[in-house]
């Protein structure tokens, strides 16, 4: 950590300034910012157990800093260097080189642009922030921190990109599953207000097993996230709350089966080096419909047996594999077989798969309602949330549109083993 950093007293009083004169001299614009970033460094301290005191003070700062491993030691310095830069130059500071990279292979700002203004008409995000289930507010990722991500990962994301995942989706991770199924019901009701024409069940535009109701909360949550297998006492997930304090330590970046087979405390994406730290949410690349054309809408549907096509020139990734009878990415195999599929595929970098994690109820949700919002059609295709397990009865959540009955439902968990002929798994790529 650099003496230029720490041998200011004005920024180390502006940290802990519970009403900041020097934030108010910022433009107006950046007040939100002063306040993400401080906030974001008492965190930090918090979480790495340096008293809270010591930000006041440079030499205490820096004696508690010489306690940290390294890569926690330059996560605070970027934190600090940016305070700074911005207390300085009174603008963020912007990383101009990857802003223009992911401008060019992901058109990543007109994405941004809709998801951010999605978000705020769904009444998911509210001035910025979201609410997690552990009374945090959680800022909206900034489109710097995601261009930045891809910047750093541009190399081992350029095989998933040939493949065509280049459609962004932003989830609100850390919310509430209640709040967040209450909220697809309300967008559900309020879309057919707006659009005559769609066919939807106003009496029930969103069935929901009981089970699920409080399935993220509580001392013993129902629900886990990420698993390693399908089994009450073996599953290797984390519930929500841990996964959020995981990422505040900067630890649990990539859930597990997007990381390696055997878990562990990648600091890359969710979480991540502190300039791309995104707390409280999960950053996807899906493919979009046609995943030739990064400017289509929707999302690629989940392939009959025998119907998908392969994508992509490198390592081309047919929505299959040649292995006896099993074809996991197509519709028809059990959870086991999608998630074993995705866990072998992260020990491999040559696999087609590599990278690719399974879906959660949150995932599934903020992309049906971006679907139905983009293609005014709702996303076709019977899902196993493989990214997420039901340890109380040992089950795997599902979702799906229902045709006949004109509502969204998220079903009763499928036992991991159990098949379905039209039942299929949707994965993405965690960045």
């Amino acid at each position: 950590m650099t003496t230029s950093v720490l041998g200011k007293s004005t920024l180390h009083e502006a940290i802990m300034a519970s009403s900041s004169s020097v934030r108010d001299s910022l433009p107006k614009e950046y007040h939100k910012h002063f306040e993400t970033l401080r906030q974001e460094i008492i965190d930090f301290a918090q979480a790495h157990d340096i008293p809270r005191e010591s930000l006041a003070k440079p030499d205490a700062l820096r004696e508690a800093a010489s306690k940290l491993s390294i890569p926690d030691l330059q996560q605070l310095a970027i934190l600090l260097e940016h305070f700074e830069h911005l207390l300085v130059k009174k603008e963020p500071w912007k990383n101009e080189e990857a802003i223009e990279y992911a401008q060019e292979f992901y058109h990543l700002r007109e994405q941004y642009d809709f998801q951010v203004n999605f978000l705020v008409e769904a009444g998911i995000l509210k001035e910025g922030v979201i609410m997690g289930i552990d009374g945090n507010k959680y800022p909206i990722p900034t489109l710097e921190q995601i261009a930045t991500r891809l910047f750093e990962r541009r190399e081992e994301l350029k095989t998933k990109h040939d493949q065509g995942f280049t459609k962004l989706l932003l989830v609100p991770f850390g919310m509430s599953l209640d709040v967040l199924i209450e909220t697809l019901k309300q967008f559900l009701l309020s879309y057919k207000q707006k659009n005559s024409t769609f066919d939807l069940n106003t009496n029930e535009p969103l069935w929901t097993w009981p089970e699920y109701q409080g399935a993220d909360i509580g001392d013993s949550p129902k629900l886990v996230y990420y698993p390693q297998s399908f089994t009450k006492e073996d599953h290797g997930g984390k519930t929500k709350m841990e996964v959020l304090e995981g990422q505040a330590r900067g630890r649990w970046a990539l859930p597990p089966t997007a990381g390696s087979a055997t878990g562990g405390t990648t600091s890359v994406g969710v979480a991540g080096e502190s300039e791309t730290r995104t707390s409280g949410w999960t950053i996807h690349l899906f493919q979009p419909s046609d995943p030739s054309n990064p400017d289509s809408k929707g999302f690629a549907p989940i392939p009959r047996q025998g119907q998908g096509t392969p994508q992509g020139d490198l390592t081309p990734r047919p929505p299959f594999r040649e292995r006896g009878d099993r074809s996991p990415l197509e519709a028809g195999q059990s959870p086991n077989e999608y998630l074993s599929l995705l866990q072998e595929a992260q020990d491999d970098e040559n696999s087609p798969y590599h990278n690719e994690s399974g879906m959660t109820p949150e995932d599934w949700i903020i992309a049906f309602m971006t679907h139905l919002k983009e293609t005014e059609q709702p996303l076709g295709g019977d899902v196993y949330l493989v990214g997420t397990f039901s340890r109380s009865i040992a089950g795997v959540p599902y979702m799906f549109w229902d045709f006949g009955n004109l509502q969204a439902c998220l079903g009763r968990d499928i036992k991991p083993h159990g098949r379905a002929k039209y039942i299929g798994a949707r994965s993405s790529v965690i960045v």
